[in-house]
């Protein structure tokens, strides 16, 4: 491989960016283009899952993250009325892998990889609508009509990516039948340290305790695609809609300052059956995207950055370290994508008797059921 190989990664979010630092590490020329006109770090807050912890730390990032974040000991599955359906005690997982689960506002964490990079290293209000690959290179055509030339194009450029709909015409999002509000708040004195999630007749409702006294919680609710009625409710609204959940539930929601409300229909994309093009790939959600019921997209996206660099040091052309990235990639992220599809359709059963049939059946499961399920999902091969 040649020394001074150029990279472009599309996409200045999680996967870009943690592919940016892996390979500025490995001394490669990598230039990030963000189409937002501003890197302005957004969203709300997610949970780095063992697996996610295991890849940081082989990007030499983990002290940095760990003190933006918390640690989580727990996640519970909770009725409309707050008894147990399902308990996992996430220590254990320090115990097995030595890292832990952990939350953090996304915010904190684009800031930690952010300032892990030369700050030319991202260009901003570069949106990527077109690539055309030649012998030795590929040139990357801009919605400004500008172009640029580099040796490697990694897109990275998320669920709506122009550049994956070029490589693959029929990869579109698909909608998973319910819209999400997703929000972060102060909680002073909150006592929270595991996660839940509610399963109810009204929708769903997690709630993540963060650092700071800071808590992020999220709603899901059938409904139509994009329904004019669901993107205008309040935190007002929502708290009248889960009146009857079990405490802190409607209180947390009415609390919400409404500036802080964040909305979208949840989607995915079907799985992909090839990520490597030639001197292109497909990382993150560009590639794989899947619902949040695992928690996994983030984890995944940072996965892929650790992976891909692992396979560059093990092969000398790039195009066969793409190849051999797809080959350990496709079956876990397929895996991924479907689980976290059926776990979201399970999860957002409403009526009654299925619920009560669902959450019968969970309370049942033998807990050597769910520890191997949670082997599958952490075990990585590194």
């Amino acid at each position: 491989m040649k020394d001074n190989a150029t990279f472009a990664i599309i996409g200045g979010g999680i996967a870009g960016l943690t592919t940016a630092i892996a390979l500025t590490r490995l001394g490669f020329r990598v230039t990030v283009f963000e189409a937002a006109p501003l890197v302005r770090p957004l969203g709300a807050g997610l949970v780095l899952a063992a697996n996610a912890m295991q890849a940081i730390d082989r990007l030499g990032i983990a002290r940095q993250v760990v003190a933006q974040g918390r640690q989580l000991e727990a996640f519970a599955i909770l009725d409309e009325h707050g008894k147990v359906v399902t308990h996992t005690d996430t220590r254990m997982i320090n115990e097995r892998y030595g890292v832990h689960n952990f939350t953090i506002h996304r915010a904190d964490l684009h800031r930690v990889l952010l300032d892990q990079l030369p700050p030319e290293t991202v260009q901003t209000g570069k949106r990527a609508v077109e690539r055309t690959e030649q012998v030795d290179g590929v040139t990357v055509r801009f919605d400004d009509n500008t172009h640029y030339q580099t040796d490697y194009l990694l897109v990275a450029d998320g669920i709506h990516s122009p550049l994956r709909r070029q490589l693959i015409p029929n990869s579109v999002p698909r909608y998973a039948g319910y819209t999400c509000w997703r929000a972060v708040m102060d909680w002073p004195g909150n006592d929270l340290c595991e996660a839940t999630e509610t399963w109810g007749s009204c929708g769903r409702v997690g709630i993540v305790p963060l650092a700071g006294d800071q808590v992020y919680w999220f709603v899901c609710v059938n409904a139509p695609a994009n329904d004019p009625q669901m993107r205008w409710q309040t935190p007002h609204d929502l708290a009248e809609r889960f009146a009857s959940y079990h405490t802190p539930i409607p209180d947390l929601l009415a609390h919400t300052p409404v500036k802080n409300l964040l909305w979208n229909d949840i989607i995915d994309l079907q799985p992909l059956a090839r990520y490597a093009f030639g001197r292109t790939l497909l990382l993150g959600d560009a590639a794989h995207a899947t619902t949040p019921n695992m928690g996994q997209g983030a984890c995944q996206a940072i996965e892929d950055a650790v992976v891909l660099t692992d396979e560059l040091t093990r092969h000398p052309i790039p195009e066969q370290a793409f190849i051999a990235y797809e080959r350990r990639r496709l079956a876990r992220t397929h895996y991924i994508t479907n689980t976290s599809w059926r776990i979201g359709q399970i999860a957002q059963i409403t009526h009654p008797l299925l619920i009560s049939l669902r959450n019968g059946l969970f309370r049942r499961l033998p807990a050597w059921l769910n520890n191997q399920q949670l082997e599958m999902l952490y075990r990585v091969d590194f």
